[in-house]
């Protein structure tokens, strides 16, 4: 099996590359054209487009190394900018992820493509299910609405995953920052009343992987799939989950016990409305392909470990 990957270099990239290799021939792009490939493959060294505001670029990149599966992690995630550049939204949520959804139907190929519990607005208290009505409140969560619709449209095969509050070791996260600020200041203010799972992108990997090798066998199960960490917490929950765990493991931080407080999401106003519930139903997932999602704070407790490994060895 062929894999192209899209966006290597992203969170969810960078995770995707090790749990995809050993499904096959890995290709993974980053938007300058610059591939690995996990077995030396001769495609990796030809010139290669994997920049998705290049939809025409991209997509002869795709005829090119005839992949039997594309995962595109690639997309526009700055949500607050997007409401300034909705054009570009629109070309890297949009046009391109239906481009290769064109593409895939002609190939015979399957499409694996990420989307965001932004597609809904963010009532009700209740978890999202797959055939909730959508409602997104901004530009972000419009084309990458879009971008779905034009994948179904298309009628390759294909697994679009809905996803919440990604977060990874590699690189920047709330749960870093916090721990930044909780050195630097005080009190810490954080919103608390949007709600949601934090999801590693370690996790949302292997679980794509799983899924990727299901379809191969089964094709049958394709479709639009919530996977999220179990559980739920506010952003001001989270935080303090953070700030208690990084004490219990020797940080000296100057935000005390209850120097993590609650303020509304109206505290910090945005260009971008968020969703106030970000709940996803993760049961049609786990059902369909035989996964128990572990809670978030698994994930974010390995987070703590290892940076907190890091913190001692730079000490």
């Amino acid at each position: 099996m062929r894999i192209l990957l899209l966006g290597k270099n992203g969170q969810l990239g960078w995770e995707l590359q090790r749990s995809l290799a050993p499904l096959g021939d890995l290709i993974a792009l980053d938007r300058t054209g610059a591939a690995v490939s996990s077995t030396g493959s001769r495609a990796a060294t030809v010139d290669l487009c994997g920049n998705l505001a290049l939809t025409e670029e991209l997509l002869a990149t795709v005829r090119l190394l005839k992949p039997d599966v594309i995962v595109n992690a690639a997309a526009y995630t700055a949500v607050d900018r997007a409401e300034s550049e909705p054009e570009a939204a629109h070309a890297i949520n949009t046009e391109a992820p239906g481009g290769l959804a064109t593409v895939c139907a002609e190939l015979g190929a399957r499409l694996v493509h990420f989307s965001t519990d932004y597609v809904f607005d963010g009532s009700g208290d209740r978890r999202w299910r797959e055939d909730d009505p959508t409602g997104p409140l901004c530009v972000y969560g419009s084309t990458k609405l879009e971008g779905e619709r034009r994948i179904r449209a298309s009628g390759c095969r294909h697994l679009i995953l809905r996803t919440s509050w990604v977060y990874a070791q590699r690189g920047t996260n709330f749960a870093k920052t916090m721990l930044r600020l909780a050195r630097e200041r005080d009190m810490l203010k954080v919103i608390d009343d949007q709600v949601g799972a934090p999801t590693g992108a370690d996790l949302l990997a292997d679980a794509t992987a799983h899924a990727v090798k299901s379809l191969e066998a089964h094709p049958g199960l394709a479709g639009t799939y919530h996977v999220a960490a179990a559980g739920e917490t506010s952003w001001f929950e989270y935080a303090r989950f953070v700030v208690e765990g990084a004490r219990a493991r020797g940080w000296a931080l100057k935000v005390g016990p209850d120097g993590v407080r609650p303020v509304p999401t109206a505290a910090y106003p945005t260009a971008a409305r968020r969703p106030l519930n970000s709940r996803l139903d993760c049961d049609r997932f786990e059902r369909t392909f035989g996964l128990l999602m572990p809670s978030w704070q698994f994930g974010v407790e390995r987070l703590l470990d290892t940076v907190s490994s890091g913190v001692a060895r730079s000490g």
